[in-house]
């Protein structure tokens, strides 16, 4: 195990861990079987559980995997393993974008830390299932079927999301693996559309983008799960960033890492981002010149909530950018600001509360009324990743 530079620094991440261990370790005794994936707090104040085809059932083998990582105790490659592998039918999943989520958190971590071919196989056919979504004329890969915007009249027909960025780590993957250039091009291209038009000019980004199918025309600029159509949703930010700096990563393109270092300018300038370094679910919430399509009432957000899941997101993110840029010590220090304060009480849960997740205080959507200041458990993905990334440095 690498040890970071000092004592003091050595100790709030070790603590942290052994959080989140004693936390996983209780988790697991009340979910024993992969029949369905902790994902937060329920409105009974309960754990809550997703079936298979959700978004998020491939965070949880993935925490099982970085504890295991962080540990080398066979205990926890075992947990991963036993959660992993039941999430091999997803990879033929052609009906929503999220299967890089799916299979790269679950089986791109389980590929890296034991380099079983098998699942460098199911990687492969998933990426080719996620290509199935994408269209040549738009030159992006489609997030969501059909739906109907928050002001009831406006239709999506082919609608991209910003966290649609986060899936195409695994195109990039299964390019290198199998030296097929299909699947890289496909990444490319939809980094490179959503680049021009998913972005204002202040690089803040929309949620939602969406396309006219037959002439690949931008037809609608929205959000979904943001405070309004011309706010920046917190975690969109973070997908952001990260995105684009996995895609420098994979490309070594000049593009991608100029737009992960303006939305990492966006995010750390903005002046309604909090002194910890969690912002609120989004920068613009309440504020004048936002107007929400959705049912809005200030009364009920008189504290605007924070998403601690778009913080842990952001600071891994930062970490591996600090590596690309010259003047990246500034984005190392804004991570490890981010991290001590998502590894003090205010946020890391004390052990055995929590319905034992580590991380408290995350948004799922406000909009839509759910997963309102609870944990989530791609906000303790992150948040591992991103100590995993600190200790590395």
């Amino acid at each position: 195990m690498n040890s970071c530079g000092n004592k003091a620094d050595a100790e709030w991440v070790t603590t942290a861990f052994n959080r989140a261990e004693q936390q996983l370790s209780a988790q697991l005794k009340v979910v024993p079987e992969p029949t369905a994936y902790p994902r937060t707090i329920g409105k009974n104040g309960k754990l809550k559980a997703t079936p298979m085809n959700d978004w998020t059932e491939g965070f949880y083998p993935g925490c099982l995997w970085y504890l295991y990582e962080y540990t080398q105790k066979e205990e926890w490659k075992n947990a991963a393993i036993k959660w992993t592998e039941p999430l091999e039918p997803l990879k033929k999943l052609t009906n929503h974008h999220d299967i890089g989520f799916l299979m790269y958190c679950s089986f791109g971590n389980a590929y890296r830390l034991t380099g079983n071919e098998a699942y460098k196989d199911i990687l492969v056919e998933s990426a080719r299932s996620l290509c199935t979504r994408f269209n040549e004329k738009i030159g992006c890969i489609e997030s969501w079927n059909y739906r109907k915007a928050w002001n009831g009249k406006d239709e999506w027909f082919f609608p991209v999301i910003i966290d649609n960025m986060m899936n195409l780590e695994l195109l990039y993957f299964a390019s290198k693996v199998t030296g097929d250039t299909i699947f890289a091009h496909v990444a490319n291209t939809h980094a490179e559309t959503t680049a021009r038009n998913q972005f204002r000019e202040d690089y803040s980004n929309y949620h939602v983008v969406d396309y006219d199918e037959a002439t690949g025309q931008v037809l609608h600029k929205a959000t979904c799960q943001g405070f309004s159509d011309n706010s920046a949703w917190a975690r969109g930010q973070a997908w952001a960033i990260y995105g684009y700096t996995m895609a420098y990563r994979e490309t070594k393109r000049q593009d991608f890492l100029d737009m992960a270092v303006h939305t990492a300018e966006f995010w750390l300038n903005h002046p309604n981002l909090p002194e910890d370094g969690v912002p609120y679910w989004d920068f613009n919430a309440g504020q004048e010149g936002y107007v929400p399509d959705w049912n809005y009432d200030p009364q009920q957000f008189k504290v605007v909530p924070r998403d601690a899941s778009a913080a842990a997101i952001a600071a891994s993110a930062f970490l591996e950018l600090a590596d690309y840029v010259s003047d990246g010590e500034k984005y190392a220090k804004a991570a490890e600001h981010i991290l001590k304060s998502l590894s003090s009480p205010e946020y890391l849960a004390e052990a055995g509360t929590n319905c034992n997740f580590i991380l408290k205080h995350c948004v799922g959507s406000i909009p839509h009324g759910s997963e309102i200041d609870v944990p989530l458990v791609y906000a303790d993905y992150y948040y591992l990743e991103a100590l995993l990334r600190y200790m590395r440095k």
